[in-house]
Parts: C-alpha cells; sequence; structure tokens
C-alpha cells in the first residue's frame, strides 16, 4: 500500500509542510502589497500629472483607482497578519507535540521502573536486612560481655595480688621496726671479741614474732 499511495506522513511531517505553506503564502502576500504600494505611488504621481493639463475626468477616474489600490493594501496587510497568526498556531501545536513525544518517553520509563521495582521482594530485603542486624548487635553485645567478663577476672586477681602485697608490705614494715629494737641474744659483747651478732637467732625471733602476730589477727 505505501508504494501504490506513498508512505503515510507523521504529525511532525505535517505540520513541517504546512509551516512551509504558509511562509511561501505570507512572502506572495508581501510581493503583492509591495507591487500595489508602487502603483498606488504611480496613480498619485498620475493625477497631479492630469491635473495640472486640466483632465478633471481622468482625474476623477484615477482617484476611484488610488482608493481602490488602497483598499487592497490595506486587505493584504489584514490577510498576512491572519496568515501569520495561524503559523504561529501551528508552532505552538508543534512545540505541544513535541512536549507530549517527551512525556511519552518519560511515561514509558517510569513504566519500566515500576515493573522492575517489585513492592514485596524490597520489603521482606528490608525485614531481612534489619534481622541480620539485630542478630549481629546481639553477637557483639555477647562478645562484649565475654570480654568484659574475662578482663574482669584478671582485674580481680591484680586487686587481690595488690591486697596481699599490701598486707604483707604492712607487715615487713612492722617486722622491720621490730628487727631495729630487739637487743642481741648473748647480750653486749666485749669490745675485745669484735663479733657480730648471730643472724640466726635474730631470724628465729623475728619468725616467732610474726606467727604470733598473726594469731593475734586471726582472733581479731
Amino acid at each position: 500500500m505505501e508504494l501504490l499511495f506513498g508512505r503515510r506522513k507523521t504529525p511532525e511531517e505535517l505540520l513541517r509542510q504546512n509551516q512551509r505553506a504558509l511562509a511561501r503564502a505570507m512572502r506572495d502576500l508581501d510581493r503583492e502589497r509591495s507591487k500595489l504600494e508602487a502603483q498606488e505611488k504611480k496613480i498619485i504621481v498620475d493625477i497631479k500629472k492630469m491635473a495640472k493639463q486640466g483632465q478633471l475626468d481622468a482625474v476623477k477616474i484615477m482617484a476611484k483607482d488610488l482608493v481602490r489600490t488602497r483598499r487592497y493594501v490595506k486587505k493584504f496587510i489584514t490577510m498576512r497578519a491572519n496568515v501569520q497568526a495561524v503559523a504561529l498556531k501551528i508552532q505552538t501545536l508543534k512545540s505541544n507535540n513535541s512536549m507530549a513525544q517527551a512525556m511519552k518517553g518519560v511515561t514509558k520509563a517510569m513504566a519500566t521502573m515500576n515493573r522492575q521495582l517489585k513492592l514485596p521482594q524490597i520489603q521482606k530485603i528490608m525485614m531481612d536486612f534489619e534481622k541480620q542486624a539485630e542478630i549481629m548487635d546481639m553477637k557483639e553485645e555477647l562478645m562484649n560481655d565475654a570480654i568484659d567478663d574475662a578482663m574482669g577476672d584478671e582485674d580481680d586477681e591484680e586487686e587481690s595480688d595488690a591486697v596481699v602485697s599490701q598486707v604483707l608490705d604492712e607487715l615487713g614494715l612492722n617486722l622491720t621496726d621490730e628487727l631495729a629494737t630487739l637487743p642481741p641474744p648473748g647480750g653486749a659483747l666485749a669490745a675485745g671479741e669484735g663479733r657480730p651478732p648471730e643472724p640466726a637467732a635474730a631470724l628465729a625471733d623475728a619468725d616467732a614474732d610474726l606467727e604470733e602476730r598473726l594469731k593475734n589477727l586471726r582472733r581479731d
């Protein structure tokens, strides 16, 4: 069918064809108006010439031609304005058609995206994400508690060692003070002997004193 009757023109092609036709019509109208204006000037010159010669009958006839020519000029001007208005309307239709085509493309793109975006699947993904996030938070909290417990035992052991060290230090200080005040076991030695007191006896007395203090602490 297209080979017999020709290809059917699209709306865009029809709009362009009509615009070209209207532009051609406006050019023709301008050309005819220019001819009439030139003829009007010639008639005015002839009227003045005939008036100088006293040809009043000819002047009246040419005056009628002048009025008729001026009327035609006005008609051509009005017709051109109407054709121009139609051309503007066609241009508006062309713009609206272009806008419609653009909206059609956007609508197709939006429909494609809506088909690809499946809301139930997205909701399921979000729920799974929240569930896994909660599980991860719980595991992290349990791990932190386990680490805190392990570190807490070490802290307790360190504190216990510190308490024991403090007690021993206090006992050691007291023991040193007692050792400083204890007399030598064999009494005062003669200056001529020049031998120091025996350390074994001093240590035995210190051990006895330490044991006595520990017993007193147990009673308290």
